[in-house]
């Protein structure tokens, strides 16, 4: 059985895991990110933000029924317009909240993808590549852990927020700069205290036992996915004692606070990312779905929009007052845009040639709209800005060098976002 374990590695990771349940007395040990340490010999650029909170809504939001109306033309269809605090800014009547907060934002309306399939388009957001089946790219949160190292050495770099299938990865990078994983914000980071059969001596005793066992295994198997396993303990032991914790626990907010945000799964993500930034973690993804708007799509906006409207705006609010907006980039992204035609199920299919995003802080100039789509909303005309365009906008913002050469274990030459240019116009 000792022979078994020490070469089987499926067996081996089984073993690791039941060690965490049972020999540490803990329920379940999350994997979590390493504490990434800075690349040797990366020279990071003056940067305008600290850290992001970038906002994913999946299945490709409307630019037309959200921040590029159209109004008096047929392909807007019911949708309304509104202005807002920002001279010369419309936006849909749904952002009831959002409204009073745009001098705050920049609205890209200019941006425009290659990819018309959510996987792909999913993909190709979230990294600035093409979706390929010989390599898997690191997402943006990935590359900023591993070339710019924590701000709290005790808590992960990255965080993914009720990511589900979305949740994004570090691709070549290795698992050790994979994001945090939360599921329900309200729940936090669950299993993450010492089981209360197990006291300090007797927990310290058994973690010396794993780390000499540990040691002995990555003695004769000195690759990469071990040390990551074993750095995920090293980190999982360390936030377990850290005051720190506290981070993941919405339910320490006040009330009123908690209901600015919104009673629902995004508003409360909202809320747990203000706290993970205000603590240290450098990127937080909180994801929200279901924007697939085929059939009735001013029906399911009507209902879904507000929950967005109302999680923005108070993030927003939160952050500028507590001072973090200023070095925060806010980042609200979506895959593709969806079609000026109205199908005939009164909704709209997937546009890629048009896409909408938001950025606010982080050194950005708010209150101002970049680019312009025609009189339809079907064809960028000014100001075109590509998904590797917006990528390279943020990691500029963040300082990242874009001609930083990372190459993958086969080899291959990688740069955070690929052929893309910032857009440093956005930037006061």
């Amino acid at each position: 059985m000792a022979d078994r374990i020490a070469t089987d590695p499926i067996t081996r990771r089984w073993f690791l895991e039941g060690a965490a349940r049972t020999l540490l007395g803990v329920a379940a040990v999350p994997l979590l990110s390493r504490r990434a340490a800075a690349q040797d010999g990366v020279r990071l650029r003056p940067a305008t933000a600290r850290r992001v909170i970038q906002i994913y809504v999946g299945g490709g939001l409307s630019h037309l029924d959200t921040f590029d109306p159209k109004p008096g033309t047929p392909e807007q269809g019911p949708t309304e317009a509104v202005a807002t605090n920002a001279d010369g800014i419309r936006i849909a009547s749904h952002f009831r909240h959002l409204r009073d907060h745009m001098d705050k934002v920049a609205v890209l309306r200019s941006l425009t993808s290659t990819q018309g399939a959510h996987a792909q388009a999913r993909y190709f957001l979230h990294t600035g590549y093409e979706l390929r089946g010989t390599i898997r790219h690191p997402t943006l949160g990935a590359w900023l852990d591993a070339l710019a190292g924590p701000i709290n050495p005790a808590l992960p770099g990255h965080v993914a927020i009720a990511g589900g299938q979305y949740t994004a990865d570090a691709g070549f990078l290795g698992p050790r700069h994979d994001p945090l994983p939360i599921g329900d914000p309200e729940a936090g980071l669950q299993d993450s205290t010492r089981h209360r059969s197990v006291d300090e001596q007797r927990f310290a005793e058994r973690l010396e036992r794993l780390r000499r066992m540990n040691a002995e295994f990555a003695e004769r198997h000195p690759v990469r996915d071990v040390r990551a396993y074993d750095d995920a303990y090293e980190q999982a032991v360390r936030l377990m004692g850290s005051r720190d914790l506290e981070a993941f626990d919405v339910t320490r907010e006040p009330e009123y606070l908690r209901e600015a945000y919104g009673d629902d799964r995004f508003g409360q993500g909202c809320l747990l990312a203000r706290r993970l930034v205000e603590h240290g973690v450098r990127f937080v993804e909180v994801v929200t779905g279901g924007y697939d708007t085929h059939n009735e799509n001013f029906d399911e906006l009507a209902e879904k929009l507000p929950a967005l409207d109302r999680g923005l705006a108070a993030l927003l609010a939160d952050l500028e007052a507590r001072g973090l907006l200023e070095d925060t980039l806010v980042a609200v992204v979506t895959e593709f845009g969806r079609t000026p035609r109205i199908n005939s199920r009164n909704g709209r299919d997937h546009h890629p040639k048009a896409v909408c995003a938001l950025l606010a802080g982080g050194g950005v100039r708010g209150g101002r709209a970049y680019g312009a789509t025609d009189e339809r909303g079907d064809e960028v005309v000014e100001g075109r800005m590509t998904i590797p365009d917006l990528n390279a906008t943020i990691a500029y913002a963040l300082g990242l060098p874009l001609d930083h050469v990372v190459h993958s274990p086969s080899g291959r030459p990688f740069t955070v976002a690929d052929k893309g240019r910032p857009v440093r116009e956005l930037f006061a």
